[in-house]
């Protein structure tokens, strides 16, 4: 029994040590190739050619817009800007120019349509500066004498005005911010002139009431090429 026992003994530690050493060359064997089945084959290469993959683009995030105010209508800013910052227009200007009228040298003709104010001179000229005339309501055409003159006059508002401008003062004394302006000559018997004006920028304007304003240099120069007597035409 002995015996037996012992044969067994050394078949098992031959079967392990044979197991062991294929188990430790199969370690360094190929291993089979694996094969699919037609049905599977066809997705999986499908999947790993190039150019099947598709690509998506980002998400770009929004670039912010600028905001800008709206345009502001021509006519609503003009309405807004500072009538005080108007610049003359050339035509209003002093200038000679050629006068083909009825009107004999030396005398004054107002072309109350145009803003134009002629001294009539000989050899069918003329010097004309631009003026302000009355505001619808308020014009008048006629002829007239100058009548008298003034340097810095003073101004007394006629009733009628005061009633119309309630804040209107009885009289105000010549100077810069008299509306009459630096110089005046008087029509006839009426209360019309022709005069300066406190505000330059409302030449070439009807803006008065009735009176022919100009800028003070042109009436100041006015001034010294005429005399009391001398013929006024308003057209």
């Amino acid at each position: 029994m002995r015996a037996a026992a012992l044969f067994l003994a050394g078949v098992a530690a031959v079967v392990i040590t044979t197991g062991s050493a294929v188990a430790q060359a199969g370690r360094y064997l190929a291993p089979p190739p694996v094969v699919l089945s037609p049905n599977l084959t066809d997705p999986w290469v499908m999947q790993l050619q190039p150019g099947n993959v598709p690509i998506y683009a980002a998400p770009q995030a929004r670039s912010p817009r600028a905001w800008s105010a709206p345009a502001e209508p021509e006519a609503k800013a003009a309405r807004k800007a500072d009538p005080r910052t108007r610049p003359l227009a050339p035509e209003f200007l002093p200038q000679e120019v050629t006068y083909d009228g009825p009107a004999a040298p030396g005398s004054i003709v107002i072309d109350t349509v145009n803003r134009f104010l002629y001294l009539v001179e000989t050899d069918g000229m003329a010097r004309r500066y631009g003026v302000g005339v009355g505001r619808p309501g308020f014009t008048w055409a006629g002829e007239h004498r100058i009548t008298r003159k003034a340097e810095w006059p003073s101004w007394h508002p006629p009733a009628e005005m005061r009633k119309r401008q309630p804040g209107l003062p009885v009289m105000m004394a010549g100077g810069p911010k008299n509306p009459l302006g630096a110089r005046a000559m008087y029509l006839g018997s009426t209360l019309y002139r022709i005069h300066g004006t406190a505000e330059p920028w409302t030449i070439g304007h009807a803006v008065s009431s009735g009176c022919i304003r100009m800028r003070n240099e042109d009436v100041t120069d006015l001034y010294e090429r005429v005399k009391v007597g001398t013929r006024v035409i308003v057209l």
